[in-house]
């Protein structure tokens, strides 16, 4: 079976190279860490301790942020053992190179066996820890072979990923079978990989990691932000926003400019590629725009838009928010992006529609009373309706931080599960 995989692997990369090629080359996409992923480790890693290592896997910065306190509690359980930490995206790595060091962070290598073994054979992990729905044939079971304990956090099986992989049920069973300790966001999730074939007794859940992030309060950012824009009485976040959503959000922010004249709009585009096409959206639009890029701390911030044309700064910008929509949900395709980021800071929270994403979360926001769904038609209207309701935000604010209170502590049972992992494993792996 694992021969069939890679040649089809194999097949599919050789069929699509004309598509990387210009991914790579034309757009410049995917050309950090390239060497990486195709099994050079580089120079700068550390050697793994003599007595093996642990290796996460976090795919993008949502999963770098809900891994950082693990890989530090880890750490410091661990003092003896070193941790490393790869990811796929390039904004994820900056993330993790910044918070954990560039000696212990990489770019994921592809799956395939010459890649993988060569990470293998360097790092020497003990224990493989990949986040939520990381499942790659080769590097599970190279990483088996080996003698590596494995163990994937803060599962999810999606609903719209679901019924692909029950499809092909023959094949992931036997992948799964490789995971020694499966450790859920949800009891649904619980159900559906036992569904897929993964073993029973060694699926447990133990909440969502995410809502142990906690931004930063008082960054500089956030104090030079509310300095600049003490005259603004009302301020929007919108967040990860995603293509097609900045036009609806534009046309429902005009209409509360015209009855909120000094209100501000940040608004974060989820990917850095887009940025300079937002900006050309938004100054097309004619509403007074600001670039973070291009914006020096102590100037005024007037009426109109901020544009957060910056990566990790998001976060920690919702503690500024009257009102709060987290993108990628108002049109089909997405799924949502993290409404816990807004929770943390008692921040009355908006989404659109299409949430299967964090379809846990947000009906148990829902049925806390703590988030307002919207669509294209009533977005302004419910925009000015908080704006206009102070105890209304109040109190959707509220609920939303006690939502995202409750539920802490998926930290602690993950690490307390992983640590007999570690203390079966030997100190030498082959």
């Amino acid at each position: 079976m694992y021969i069939l995989y890679s040649l089809l692997l194999s097949l599919a990369l050789l069929v699509s190279l004309p598509w990387w090629a210009v991914q790579v080359l034309r757009l410049g996409k995917y050309r950090a860490g390239l060497k990486e992923r195709l099994g050079l480790v580089p120079a700068r890693l550390a050697r793994g301790c003599q007595d093996g290592s642990i290796w996460i896997h976090a795919v993008s910065v949502g999963e770098v942020l809900a891994v950082s306190h693990l890989l530090e509690d880890l750490q410091k359980a661990n003092p003896e053992t070193k941790v490393y930490i790869s990811t796929t995206t390039a904004t994820a790595q900056r993330l993790a190179r910044d918070r954990f060091g560039e000696d212990r962070v990489f770019f994921m290598p592809l799956d395939f066996r010459f890649a993988v073994r060569a990470y293998l054979e360097f790092l020497r992990p003990r224990v493989l820890i990949l986040a939520e729905t990381e499942f790659w044939p080769n590097l599970l079971h190279c990483a088996k072979r080996r003698g590596a304990a494995i163990a994937i956090v803060n599962a999810r099986v999606s609903d719209r990923s679901f019924p692909r992989y029950r499809r092909f049920r023959w094949f992931f069973s036997r992948i799964l079978s490789e995971v020694d300790l499966f450790l859920t966001q949800t009891k649904d999730d619980a159900q559906r990989l036992r569904a897929l074939g993964a073993p029973a007794e060694q699926v447990r859940v133990s909440g969502n990691l995410k809502f142990d992030v906690r931004s930063a309060s008082g960054s500089s950012l956030v104090e030079a932000i509310r300095q600049a824009s003490r005259e603004n009485r009302h301020i929007i976040v919108c967040g990860s926003t995603t293509e097609g959503e900045e036009e609806l959000l534009l046309e429902a922010f005009r209409s509360v400019l015209q009855q909120f004249p000094t209100a501000t709009m940040i608004l974060a585009p989820r990917h850095p590629e887009r940025f300079g096409r937002v900006a050309a959206l938004v100054a097309a639009s004619g509403i007074p725009m600001i670039r973070r890029s291009g914006w020096a701390a102590g100037s005024r911030i007037s009426r109109g838009v901020f544009l957060l044309d910056s990566v990790g700064e998001l976060a920690a910008l919702y503690e500024l928010a009257d009102v709060a929509f987290v993108g990628g949900s108002l049109l089909p395709g997405v799924g949502g992006h993290n409404i816990l980021e807004p929770a943390q800071h008692g921040v009355p929270i908006l989404v659109g529609p299409n949430t299967y994403n964090f379809r846990e979360i947000v009906r148990m926001f829902e049925r806390n009373g703590a988030i307002t769904t919207v669509t294209p038609g009533n977005l302004a209207g419910v925009l000015l309706q908080f704006l206009e309701d102070e105890e209304e935000r109040r109190r959707f604010g509220q609920r939303a931080r006690e939502s995202f209170l409750q539920n802490a502590g998926a930290t602690a049972r993950t690490l307390a599960a992983l640590q007999p992992l570690l203390r079966e494993r030997p100190a030498h792996v082959p």
